[in-house]
């Protein structure tokens, strides 16, 4: 203690025979709790040898004395030392928990009744008396069969009645051949006693025996015990599961907040991961839309006069034979559709809806999927003819004609009348682009009759293959600038051609991006989850300093003791997993009803949020755990 050395033990010399009934007796400091706690293994000597059966210990590490003890020794405290949280059977078939991985309710009932409380079985400590309490501590002691029972002060907390009580228990259990070891400083206690060993300043004072020793019938084997010791046992999580949730239900306020972390974190990943993928689909879909193997060719700028970027010049804008003749000489080219756009107000009757005009060929339907869902499309002769047919999206016929079947019915567009042949394909909204308000009339209709546009807004080329986009748009460009006869200096600028594959992948690479910064920024929330998880796994290996030291000293090894911590910390993080999943499901489901934004939760992203809350649970829940498998067994049953 401090720079003092202080002696508990000095020369200590005896032998315990099997079947004895010894009283250790002597004032407070002498030595006998020190000398009982050698006895029982929970403590080792710093010099000397202690054998049991012939069998030396004292060279053992902690995980093999806690095997012999749960097999030979069996303990009652001043204290009782039960646990709270269980019914006075668990508590009884506790030590079974690490000598065979789980609880033979049968054997605990049996034992309760043995020791008077055979109607108690389901009784918690708190609604028991003193008497009572220690029975149960006595039962337990008893429920693997030991050689010895330590009784630690049995009688020190109750009253005259059940002192008689528990001592005429002990001896009964002495005659059934069970050496009974008792620590006391109460004379009358230590009557009763056929040994009485006194102990002053640590050593041996004198050694009494009262009462001739009685042969034993039971046959005692070394090796039924010390093989055992020497096995690696396989812990149960079974048992530790439900003893992890048993312990997390009576702080029931404290477990919430601790998952509160990991709820958020989890909720808020799998969340963001759904909008990220959510967003990947829709522009994949509106993509696929345009259609495959798509390649868009516009006008580009260049330089006018002076430097300065001026409008584009007449030798680079498009026309409809440009498109005719991309389809006809460029190799690889399946279709070429001109197109031409703008807003158009659209009336019938005494309804109105200002919309997008498309002034497509008849190619545009293959190459956008856009076969009508109702009608027919226009042909190459109607475009010839410059006719004045269309086909209007599901929102326009929702808008206008309402319940009414639109087909072979007038509108007018800007003031010129058009026949509705065909109702386009429902496409779906995207933020503010609706793919099913717009109205599709023939391009020549388009440039003449209603916009008055000479040349084309593009040019939508449509390859045979993704292989052959890049033939295509090579050579589509070295066609337009031989058509188009433009200079050498203007040739870098005078047309563009995007890939549509290419815009994408860009696009989709973007959001991939966004929702990995998004989903990186939510899993901060996982680690402070993981910190507040530490915190309290901590808080509670303090608050059970001597609920440890009684498991140890019933058997459990420090893996047992690891694992029960550890699978504590992991039902935490993996309930707040679940939970949090079920919090971005509703997240989700709010976003797309409220906002309208697309989402997609995944069973990927949810196997992932579940493994890692519990892998937080692991990482953080490991260190609180390793100290209390670490706690010495007996400086844990001291802690106040």
């Amino acid at each position: 203690m401090g720079d003092t050395t202080v002696v508990a033990l000095d020369h200590v010399s005896l032998t315990i025979e099997q079947g004895d009934f010894v009283a250790i007796m002597g004032p407070s400091g002498s030595g006998k709790s020190t000398l009982m706690h050698i006895l029982g293994l929970l403590d080792l000597a710093d010099e000397g040898s202690y054998n049991i059966l012939g069998q030396e210990v004292s060279h053992l590490n902690e995980d093999a004395l806690a095997v012999l003890r749960r097999r030979m020794i069996g303990f009652v405290f001043q204290q009782f030392n039960l646990l709270p949280r269980m019914s006075a059977e668990e508590n009884v078939c506790l030590p079974q928990l690490y000598s065979r991985g789980s609880f033979d309710g049968e054997r605990g009932k049996e034992l309760l009744s043995q020791v008077g409380l055979g109607e108690r079985t389901g009784h918690h400590p708190n609604e028991m008396s003193g008497g009572q309490q220690q029975r149960v501590a006595i039962a337990r002691a008893l429920v693997n069969q030991p050689l010895m029972i330590l009784a630690d002060e049995p009688t020190g907390n109750l009253d005259s009645a059940s002192e008689k009580e528990i001592m005429a228990l002990l001896k009964s259990l002495n005659e059934q051949g069970i050496t009974v070891v008792i620590v006391t400083h109460e004379e009358e206690i230590g009557a009763q006693a056929k040994r009485v060993i006194r102990m002053r300043d640590g050593r041996v004072q004198s050694d009494e025996r009262r009462e001739a020793l009685a042969p034993t019938e039971r046959e005692i084997r070394s090796e039924d015990f010390f093989s055992e010791a020497k096995e690696k046992e396989k812990s149960h999580l079974g048992q530790h599961f439900l003893q992890a949730v048993k312990n997390l239900t009576v702080n029931k306020v404290r477990t919430a907040l601790s998952m509160l972390g990991i709820l958020i974190g989890v909720g808020a990943v799998v969340a963001m991961i759904a909008v990220g993928r959510g967003a990947q689909n829709a522009i994949a879909e509106q993509l696929s839309s345009l259609g495959s193997n798509l390649l868009v060719l516009r006008s580009g700028a260049h330089r006018g006069p002076g430097g300065s970027m001026g409008e584009t010049g007449a030798t680079t804008r498009l026309t409809v034979e440009d498109a005719t003749a991309i389809a006809r000489q460029v190799p690889g080219v399946k279709e070429a559709a001109p197109y031409v756009s703008s807003r158009g107000q659209v009336t019938y009757k005494s309804k109105n809806w200002n919309t997008s005009v498309l002034g497509v060929s008849p190619s545009y339907e293959q190459m956008h999927n856009y076969t009508p869902q109702a009608g027919r499309f226009f042909s190459n002769t109607e475009v010839s003819a410059r006719s004045r047919v269309a086909l209007i999206g599901v929102r326009i016929q929702k808008e206008i004609f309402g319940d009414e079947d639109p087909l072979g019915k007038e509108i007018k567009i800007n003031k010129v009348n058009f026949l509705v042949i065909g109702i386009l394909p429902e496409k779906g909204a995207s933020g503010p682009f609706d793919q099913d308000d717009r109205i599709i009339i023939p391009v020549t209709t388009a440039m003449k009759r209603l916009f008055g546009k000479l040349y084309l807004d593009s040019i939508e080329i449509g390859a045979v293959s993704s292989d052959a986009t890049s033939q295509v748009q090579e050579q589509t460009e070295k066609l337009m600038l031989m058509r188009h006869r433009v200079p050498e200096a203007q040739k870098e600028e005078a047309f563009s051609i995007r890939n549509m594959a290419e815009i994408q992948e860009a696009l989709t690479s973007s959001t991939a991006t966004m929702t990995l910064l998004l989903s990186v920024i939510a899993a901060i929330s996982l680690v402070v989850g993981g910190i507040g998880i530490m915190n309290i796994m901590l808080v509670s290996v303090t608050e059970r300093t001597r609920e440890i030291g009684l498991r140890k000293a019933v058997g459990a090894r420090r893996p047992d003791i690891l694992l029960q911590f550890l699978v504590e910390a992991v039902v935490i993080s993996a309930v707040g997993g679940i939970l949090g999943i079920l919090l971005a499901w509703v997240a989700t489901l709010v976003l797309t009803y409220v906002a309208g934004w697309a989402t997609s939760i995944t069973l990927s992203s949810i196997l992932l949020a579940v493994l890692f809350s519990t892998s937080v649970g692991v990482v953080f829940g490991l260190y609180p755990a390793r100290k209390a498998s670490l706690l010495a067994p007996i400086q844990a049953l001291r802690y106040e």
